[in-house]
C-alpha cells in the first residue's frame, strides 16, 4: 500500500473479493459467528482485531457478508460497546509516540514532517466524526 504522501507508486496488492454473498466454506452459522464476535469484544478485541481474527483463526473473509451484520452492528445489538473513533484513537496514538521520539531525537526533521502529515489526518477525520455526531462538537485535537 502506498502512502499517501510518498514518492511511490500506486497501490498494489490483494483486494477484497467483491462478492456479498456468503462463501460456500463458512459453515458456521450466523448466530454462532454472532457469539464469537461478542466473546472476542468481552476479551477487549478491538473490531478491527475481531475482523482479523475471524479471518485467520475461523475462515471468515468477511462477516458483514457472513451474518449480514457488521461488527459495530454485533456488538450494539449485544449491548456491548463498541469503539466508535478506533482509527481517530490509533493516529492519536501513533502522534503521541512521533512527539516523544521528536523530542528525544530533535535533529530528525523527517519526523517533524510526519508528525505535521499525522496531525493533519486527525483534524480531518475529527472533522468527518463531528459531522457524523460519533464525537461532540466541541472536541479538540491538543
Amino acid at each position: 500500500m502506498a502512502r499517501m504522501y510518498s514518492h511511490r507508486r500506486g497501490k498494489s496488492g490483494s483486494k477484497r473479493p467483491s462478492a456479498r454473498l456468503k462463501p460456500k466454506w463458512v459453515q458456521a452459522p450466523p448466530e454462532e459467528l454472532k457469539r464469537i464476535v461478542v466473546n472476542l469484544a468481552r476479551e477487549g478485541h478491538s473490531k478491527s482485531s475481531i475482523g482479523i481474527t475471524l479471518r485467520d483463526r475461523h475462515g471468515i473473509p468477511s462477516v458483514k457478508s457472513a451474518t449480514s451484520m457488521t461488527v459495530g452492528e454485533i456488538l450494539k445489538e449485544a449491548g456491548e460497546d463498541p469503539m466508535q473513533a478506533e482509527d481517530l484513537n490509533l493516529l492519536i496514538k501513533k502522534a503521541q509516540g512521533m512527539r516523544r521520539h521528536s523530542e528525544k531525537y530533535r535533529s530528525d526533521r523527517l519526523n517533524v514532517h510526519n508528525i505535521q502529515l499525522v496531525e493533519s489526518k486527525i483534524r480531518r477525520l475529527a472533522k468527518y466524526y463531528k459531522k457524523k455526531g460519533i464525537l461532540p462538537a466541541d472536541w479538540r485535537y491538543e
